[in-house]
């Protein structure tokens, strides 16, 4: 059998905004039908690395590569990069008044599938499946998007738009905050329907180890100081749980000095 082409492969990055490094030599790579975690403190360089795989224009890239399915990302618009199979799911997604549910949908799997895809009995079936998964009302459709969503139908409302739009690769930015216990298990589902058995592959982009319970990612990285100071299996997120960071901080410093 032939050498599998990673689907996202990520090389010694270095970004940051202006005169200020975040990730100093990320290495990451994520094989299709897997997903992963990155996990870390406040200001660790976790949203930034979602924003550089989108192509966010306030990041600039110092080196390192971007690859997905061995394309170069970092050479593409960021819409060039949604056509091209990357999906984001916000941490803070934004409200678009006098826009339907409904319609924002239809146009997304339009704009990113093609004009057939988001036409027919298909589209509705899927649609109503997708909806059925993560509890969703028929009376959702109507609504403006995000305009009065508490946070958990923010993050059912992601998770339904990945379900239809079926990317090569799913970047899910704290896509368990604001979510209780039910919430969280639903949208793991989500997850894990979207992936599972399938050649998308997910990068969750999380603080804490509960939305992992569900999902058990493939591998788990810890971000510290802008490096990835650990990875390991789902074990890794319950060591994390009970012992907290400094364990890790402890442990870099230590690496760094010998």
């Amino acid at each position: 059998m032939g050498q599998v082409t990673p689907l996202l492969e990520i090389r010694n990055l270095h970004a940051g905004i202006g005169e200020s490094p975040i990730l100093k030599g990320i290495d990451l790579v994520i094989n299709p039908g897997e997903i992963h975690a990155i996990m870390g403190r406040n200001g660790s360089g976790k949203t930034t690395t979602a924003n550089i795989i989108m192509g966010h224009p306030d990041y600039e890239v110092e080196q390192g590569d971007v690859l997905l399915s061995g394309e170069d990302l970092l050479e593409l618009e960021p819409w060039e990069r949604a056509r091209s199979g990357v999906f984001l799911s916000f941490q803070y997604p934004q409200a678009i008044p006098g826009l339907q549910v409904g319609n924002f949908l239809r146009k997304s799997v339009s704009s990113i599938k093609g004009d057939e895809a988001a036409k027919g009995a298909e589209f509705r079936s899927t649609l109503k499946d997708a909806m059925k998964a993560l509890d969703i009302p028929r009376s959702f459709l109507s609504r403006y998007v995000n305009d009065g969503f508490s946070g958990g139908e923010k993050k059912r409302f992601e998770i339904l738009q990945l379900l239809l739009l079926k990317p090569k690769l799913a970047v899910l930015d704290e896509t368990d905050s604001g979510l209780d216990i039910d919430g969280i298990r639903t949208v793991a589902a989500g997850v894990n329907s979207a992936v599972r058995g399938t050649s998308t592959g997910a990068l969750i982009i999380t603080h804490y180890s509960r939305i992992l319970e569900h999902v058990r990612p493939d591998r788990i990285h810890v971000l510290m100081g802008g490096r990835i100071v650990a990875s390991g299996g789902p074990e890794l997120a319950i060591k994390l749980e009970e012992k907290g960071y400094e364990w890790l901080e402890v442990k870099s410093k230590a690496e760094g000095c010998a």
